[in-house]
């Protein structure tokens, strides 16, 4: 075994030692974590400390990078989004947050967009229910309007909930200025989910009364949600860890370990992190240029993230292979390659350069070269439907842990 499989703990635990171009995804591990996140959370894990003062310190931190007036950590993202309802429902009430998620005689209605009902790994209306709330859809799935909003917001809404997410409808949709300057009007606030951001600050100043980050992600923090905004609904927030937060709290070391991340971010030299990440992406399109059936075309971030991705169309007539099995075939070889396959059965997918370590991009560049090419020489095309794909993936999910 090589020193470098040695000090590997994939291997010593048996995992595959995969390469993620894929982009901050959960199933993944959702990012590297930061050299100061980690050594935040080495610092605080062998120490006692009082939590709520911990919290008290990192609400001063995330103020300060996102524009709030408070903020607070807990548990995931996703988490995040049903304490904050949460909070709306009760106030700062401890009987209410004692009694959830029993609504009765609370405001339990969340309004949505319809084109933002999405799911990422779960339905975003199971975390709005999760906190006693019944989801009011606005619209349709590709389009609505002021009046839509305007109308169904009425004396039992508590929160209005808006996405913004690569998986959501990015047409038709109120935007988030719009949104919130009806909610304002009618006395609702604003939560919006924001998982996947890289702008801190923007949102707020768009009428987001709270802002919901992963820390995990572009943050490169240990997992943690963070909640951003206005200081009464944030208390309301953290007032959930007396109720149905409590199986979503977070640790010292998670806290810490946002804090650090947080003001790494706003020291980091983006600029030269993209002028590192447009490399890697202009080697794989001056790789893949000119190979039969394939088509390299750099792409931006749907939701206005400052990154661009590596778009790969795969025409099966003449490359031998479908975009499904060549990211397929790209999963299971050695190294296994991940890409971002949303949009498989339309024939694409996508490359993301954000998370690779050094030398890794010019491997992604081989294993899919050499796929290809092995794919040509086959020509064996398979016919298999993208719901049969999807349905075998399911079906390996229920056989866990087998």
């Amino acid at each position: 075994m090589s020193e470098k499989k040695k000090t590997d703990i994939r291997a010593r635990l048996g995992l595959r030692p995969v390469i993620n171009v894929s982009g901050t995804m959960t199933a993944l591990g959702a990012s590297i974590a930061v050299p100061e996140a980690i050594e935040a959370a080495m610092a605080i894990l062998p120490q006692w400390v009082e939590i709520n003062d911990l919290h008290r310190k990192a609400s001063a931190v995330i103020a300060k990078a996102t524009g709030g007036e408070a903020g607070f950590v807990t548990a995931s993202a996703s988490a995040a989004i049903t304490l904050a309802i949460a909070g709306a429902m009760t106030g700062a009430d401890l009987a209410k947050v004692e009694q959830l998620p029993d609504a009765t005689g609370m405001k339990d209605e969340v309004v949505i967009l319809m084109g933002h009902m999405t799911g990422y790994g779960a339905a975003i209306e199971q975390a709005v229910r999760l906190a006693g709330a019944k989801v009011i859809p606005i619209g349709n799935v590709t389009d609505a309007r002021e009046y839509q909003l305007a109308g169904k917001i009425n004396e039992r809404t508590a929160a209005a909930l808006y996405v913004v997410s690569h998986h959501v409808v990015h047409y038709g949709q109120l935007p988030l200025a719009e949104f919130a300057r009806v909610c304002h009007e009618k006395g609702v606030p604003v939560i919006a989910d924001l998982a996947s951001e890289c702008d801190l600050k923007g949102f707020i100043a768009e009428g987001a009364d709270i802002a919901i980050y992963s820390a995990h992600k572009f943050l490169g923090g240990l997992t943690a949600g963070i909640v951003a905004g206005r200081k009464d609904l944030v208390r309301a927030t953290f007032l959930q860890n007396s109720g149905i937060g409590r199986g979503m709290k977070v640790g010292k070391e998670a806290i810490a370990s946002t804090m650090a991340a947080l003001q790494a971010w706003e020291r980091r030299d983006h600029d030269a992190v993209r002028r590192k990440e447009r490399g890697y992406l202009d080697l794989w399109v001056e790789r893949f240029s000119g190979m039969p059936g394939v088509r390299a075309d750099i792409i931006p971030d749907p939701t206005g993230n400052p990154i661009d991705r590596l778009k790969l169309s795969v025409d099966p007539e003449r490359a031998g292979t479908t975009a499904w099995d060549l990211a397929d075939a790209l999963a299971a070889g050695d190294p296994p390659v991940i890409i971002r396959d949303h949009e498989l059965e339309l024939g694409f997918f996508e490359m993301d350069p954000c998370n690779l370590h050094p030398g890794e991009e010019a491997i992604v560049a081989d294993r899919v070269a050499a796929e290809l090419e092995a794919a040509r020489a086959r020509n064996d095309k398979e016919t298999r439907s993208p719901a049969d794909r999807r349905r075998g993936r399911f079906d390996r999910l229920l056989q866990w842990p087998d």
